[in-house]
């Protein structure tokens, strides 16, 4: 596990960066948080297929300035961001993390 810091909290995180982390996603598992990393920004849309819990995606640009957030419900096709990302995080519906804070990595 890797820790990022989100208003001076800090949290444990997958970070997932190859295609098949990327591809599975939380789909048939546990709650955990993940962190999706890219290559460039761009608008990174996800899916709640085979996901049977809530989650908050919070979409992080480049400057690790977050740019969107949404809470996304189980078995939603399609979830997309208003601004391009170069990250997205994967967390409980519960935490505190809005547009325009800063995260830790």
């Amino acid at each position: 596990m890797n820790k990022i810091k989100i208003n001076n909290k800090k949290i444990d995180v997958k970070i997932c960066s190859t295609f098949a982390s990327k591809f599975t996603g939380l789909m048939f598992s546990r709650r955990k948080n993940l962190l999706f990393k890219f290559n460039k920004e761009k608008y990174h849309p996800i899916h709640m297929m085979f996901v049977f819990y809530p989650i908050k995606v919070a979409w992080i640009n480049k400057n690790l300035k977050v740019v969107d957030v949404k809470l996304a419900y189980p078995f939603t096709p399609l979830i997309i961001p208003k601004e391009k990302a170069m990250y997205f995080l994967e967390t409980n519906p519960n935490l505190d993390i809005k547009i325009n804070d800063k995260i830790e990595i």
